[in-house]
């Protein structure tokens, strides 16, 4: 589904003689005057049959059209919290054309969440993403309760989301206020979630509403209403929706994953936090060193397009997911969030860029145009020309964030070289090149770059996949080169043609090379030659000690990018091979999909609330 880019617009409030919240661009109140908290628990979790109907489940998902404040999440959670038949697991979906700012949300619970929700509501402003349009992934709880909220027009989020629903709170403002918000196409949207025995319940109930909610598939009633309202409407749905599926999850909860690279490590930390036992099989250790040994160190930003496209969708969500993910890991494995200047490729595209920024109005404290004088003050060098700021690009030690996320995991690596896989029941084994069994599993996921291809075509599994099949390996090489060559070094990531970081304690990381066709990757003078030349490119001015390196005489990393035609991964169960999944195809990008393309697959196979659009998600399944 083809949508044009609609820009966000910020959640603007008054206050009325009453003292209630008003918002500026629907003229109507964003809660009961009787109270929040007790709109939410009478009408949402009471008309819903909660806390008692979750009681007994493994998890609950809820829906909710209209975030707000986030009250009824948060009633929700200290109902969850509350409760000691409550289930393992709480999700939350929610949608908001028009959120607040990170800020005036702190400033607004501060000043309104009832006195039982504040210290919860303290905690969600503490996390609350950047004004960015698609969904955001929030956890508490150590991941027992998730927040996925979407930014953007509901009509066309809501059929976008992947998730099994049990209950839908629909709150948005009054009808005739905001009509779009009760329109029989939205809400045939939410319908098609709705589990088995999903509910809903809303404050408003007129005649015109019900008569949609039934035309949708939910058999609804009126029933007493709160804070002076007689009346408000509940119900229930009368078949399951498209989404309604069992999850993948197999009993043992057991996955084999094959590779302990940046794809790897990121899909073992994603099921370990869910509770699963993973085993990695690891290569490169069978040969004697981890992949990544060596890779001192790589940039983590995103990118932007005018017309918002799948890449930079993906690319944005994956670097929140990652921050989100890896910035509690111990020493150098936590991302440095330094940010980065990427430096435009010309001194002539300063107008289009400019037209970009506009047209996305994405805010200033996450992306904004520099001048060259501007961007060399936030490198701290010289830089060639101006370009964009990103305040979130990040400084990541891959060798060093691999070997912690697979501690954090409690994964057993395995060293061994997968050949091919075989069915076994209802699951999968790994053999190497003589036939012997590496590991089983019921799930097993092929994380091994361009590996992956040879083992699904010794496998007699890759026909079927044209896309996959055309993956290739692709070389590359990075440079470690002095700090003081560069008078210390950039404060910031420097990006453009190539990249320059700053200085890890052992030097600075210059790179890199893209070598077709090249039978070994391997550091030398030719891709030194190449390093060197990117880093001076972006900068302006001479650095005496710089240009005295000699390519060929310095410390370096070189390795492998499996790539696929539009430079996107594949990520996704095989339709042709139940519990065999693939995440591979990551090319430069591994950082930006690592965390992100682990969840996913995570979310899928627990049946969990997808954390990308189902369009995002199709877009990179195997095929």
């Amino acid at each position: 589904m083809s949508v044009t880019y609609v820009p966000l617009v910020s959640a603007k409030v008054d206050v009325d003689a009453d003292g209630r919240l008003v918002s500026s661009v629907h003229g109507d109140v964003y809660h009961s005057p009787s109270g929040a908290l007790g709109q939410a628990e009478h009408v949402f979790l009471g008309g819903n049959g909660l806390p008692q109907r979750w009681r007994g489940r493994a998890s609950f998902t809820v829906c909710e059209t209209g975030f707000g404040l986030g009250l009824n999440f948060l009633a929700l959670w200290k109902a969850w919290r509350d409760d000691p038949q409550r289930p393992a697991a709480l999700h939350f979906v929610s949608m908001e054309a028009h959120p607040f700012s990170r800020d005036d949300l702190a400033a607004l619970l501060a000043r309104h969440a009832p006195e039982p929700l504040a210290g919860l509501g303290h905690a969600l402003a503490a996390q609350w993403p950047a004004l960015l349009p698609g969904l955001h992934r929030l956890e508490f709880e150590n991941g027992a309760v998730t927040l996925t909220v979407g930014f953007g027009d509901a009509q066309v989020l809501a059929p976008r989301l992947g998730a099994r629903v049990d209950a839908f709170f629909l709150d948005g403002f009054a009808p005739e206020r905001n009509p779009e918000m009760w329109a029989p196409p939205l809400l045939r949207a939410l319908a098609s979630l709705a589990a088995p025995d999903a509910t809903v319940a809303t404050w408003a109930c007129t005649g015109e509403l019900r008569r949609n909610l039934a035309d949708a598939g939910f058999e609804v009633r009126r029933a007493p209403g709160y804070g002076g309202k007689w009346h408000m409407t509940v119900g229930q749905v009368r078949q399951a929706g498209r989404a309604a599926l069992p999850a993948a999850v197999s009993s043992e909860r057991h996955a084999v994953v094959v590779g302990a690279g940046l794809a790897g490590a990121g899909i073992a930390q994603a099921l370990a936090g869910r509770g699963w036992r993973v085993t990695v099989l690891d290569a490169a250790r069978s040969l004697g060193a981890p992949a990544h040994a060596g890779h001192l160190a790589a940039a983590l930003t995103p990118v932007v397009a005018r017309d918002d496209n799948a890449r930079a969708r993906l690319s944005r969500a994956g670097s929140e997911r990652a921050l989100a993910r890896w910035q509690g890991l111990p020493g150098g494995a936590a991302p440095r969030v330094c940010g980065t200047v990427q430096v435009e490729r010309d001194a002539g595209r300063s107008a289009a860029l400019a037209g970009t920024l506009e047209a996305l109005a994405f805010p200033a404290d996450w992306v904004r145009q520099v001048s060259r004088e501007e961007a060399s003050a936030l490198a701290g060098l010289p830089v060639a020309r101006g370009g964009v700021f990103f305040s979130q690009g990040m400084l990541v030690q891959p060798g060093l964030l691999i070997d912690a996320l697979l501690t954090a995991s409690g994964a057993a690596v395995i060293p061994g070289r997968a050949e091919r896989v075989s069915p076994a029941g209802q699951g999968w084994r790994v053999l190497d090149a003589s036939g012997a069994e590496l590991a089983r599993a019921d799930t097993v996921i092929l994380a091994n770059a361009a590996g992956s291809r040879e083992v699904l075509a010794a496998s007699g599994l890759l026909d079927p996949l044209p896309r996959v099949a055309q993956m290739h390996a692709l070389a590359g090489e990075v440079t470690l080169i002095p700090a003081a060559a560069l008078d210390g070094g950039p404060r910031c990531i420097v990006g453009g043609e190539g990249y320059l970081l700053p200085d890890i304690g052992v030097g600075c990381v210059v790179g890199s090379t893209y070598v077709h066709d090249a039978v070994e990757a391997s550091v030398g003078a030719e891709g030194q030659g190449v390093t060197l030349g990117k880093a001076a490119g972006l900068l302006d001015g001479r650095f005496p000690a710089f240009d005295a390196l000699v390519p060929g005489s310095l410390p370096g990393w070189a390795g492998w990018r499996a790539v696929l035609p539009g430079r996107l991964p594949a990520v996704g169960e095989l339709p042709h091979a139940p519990g065999l999944w693939l995440a591979a195809g990551y090319a430069s990008r591994g950082l930006s999909w690592s965390a992100l393309m682990g969840d996913l697959i995570a979310a899928r196979l627990m049946g969990e609330p997808l954390p990308l659009e189902t369009d995002l998600a199709q877009l990179v399944s195997p095929r």
